[in-house]
């Protein structure tokens, strides 16, 4: 086994390793504590998948994804949704040319590569389902006439589960088009108390100005591509398929994971065990990658939520029970 482990480490670059390492210090320069948030951002993408974020206000949500785009040297752009956006403020819309007689299509700020979306939750659902296409199949259909998104094209979206007026519950199509969906919760005391102490010192604003892109696309796409070459055995591909056909058995949840959950699974497995200096997938990539990939697919019984159990809960209750292969 511990030959068939260094035959498979063998690809892992020693650039790609002092890259992640690079990325890891710019944003704790920035970013006090939150290592999961980081580190789940970082493994989405690596996946070439999209991120939905979701914590109350004033724990960094916005400010990490702004820092992830500034660390990458490609287009970035953030639409704050609200409940009177329409969907050609985000897609775009033909404009008349006079001069020509035609006309002309005018782009949206989706056209970027990172795009952020602040508080996804509050556009309507005609606005949000504007987003299905160049989620899915990273394109957009104006007037018949499709338009293809520049790659990379990553969208990361934040949301507050504690607010609910003047917001609207994002569609199961939709949520599924997230890859993960990442919890962000309070600092603890000590991280609080370094946050203070980097506030007093200087303006946010200012440390993050000081942040340069070190990311090219050139160097991300060989890096995505390092993780769809990362080598998982056949039996921890039957672990995947058992946990996701699990979660459509359970009598605690109404609604279970598809096949693209399972994909989804594999995907952010195989970008940890990147992000950790291997070229092989561990059981333990697949037990960190499941809840975030999971908990926003499954839906429960009303019976659970009356008891105040989350999906997470039931995630848990699910591998629990499976032999985990080794």
């Amino acid at each position: 086994m511990e030959q068939q482990e260094q035959s498979v480490q063998q690809p892992y670059t020693h650039a790609l390793s002092q890259l992640i390492e690079q990325v890891q210090e710019q944003i704790q320069q920035v970013i006090v504590g939150q290592h999961s948030m980081v580190e789940q951002l970082l493994a989405g993408l690596l996946a070439d998948g999209h991120i939905l974020i979701e914590g109350v206000p004033g724990v960094a949500k916005t400010l990490t994804a702004k820092l992830l785009a500034k660390l990458i040297n490609t287009r970035f752009s953030r639409l704050q949704f609200t409940p009177d956006l329409m969907p050609s403020d985000v897609l775009g819309t033909s404009v008349f040319n006079p001069q020509t007689s035609t006309f002309q299509f005018k782009a949206g700020p989706v056209f970027s590569n990172i795009v952020l979306i602040d508080e996804i939750n509050r556009a309507p659902a005609k606005t949000q389902a504007a987003l299905f296409e160049v989620m899915e199949e990273r394109q957009v259909t104006v007037d018949g006439i499709t338009h293809k998104m520049q790659s990379p094209f990553m969208v990361i979206a934040t949301q507050n589960p504690i607010e609910h007026e003047g917001t609207y519950r994002l569609p199961e199509a939709q949520l599924d088009r997230f890859l993960m969906k990442i919890t962000v919760s309070y600092p603890s005391l000590e991280e609080e108390v370094k946050i203070l102490s980097m506030h007093n010192k200087a303006a946010i604003a200012d440390v993050l100005g000081k942040v340069e892109a070190i990311i090219t696309p050139e160097v991300l796409a060989n890096a995505r591509s390092q993780v769809r070459e990362t080598h998982i055995e056949p039996k921890l591909l039957e672990f995947v398929a058992r946990i996701v056909w699990e979660t459509r058995n359970d009598k605690s949840l109404y609604l279970g994971a598809s096949p693209r959950a399972s994909i989804a699974i594999l995907q952010i497995a195989k970008a940890y065990s990147v992000l950790r200096g291997r070229m092989y997938v561990i059981p333990e990539d697949i037990l960190q990658a499941a809840p975030a990939v999971l908990r926003h697919r499954i839906g429960l019984t009303p019976e659970r939520e009356m008891e105040g159990s989350t999906t997470d809960d039931v995630i848990k209750e699910i591998i629990a029970r499976l032999e985990i292969p080794r």
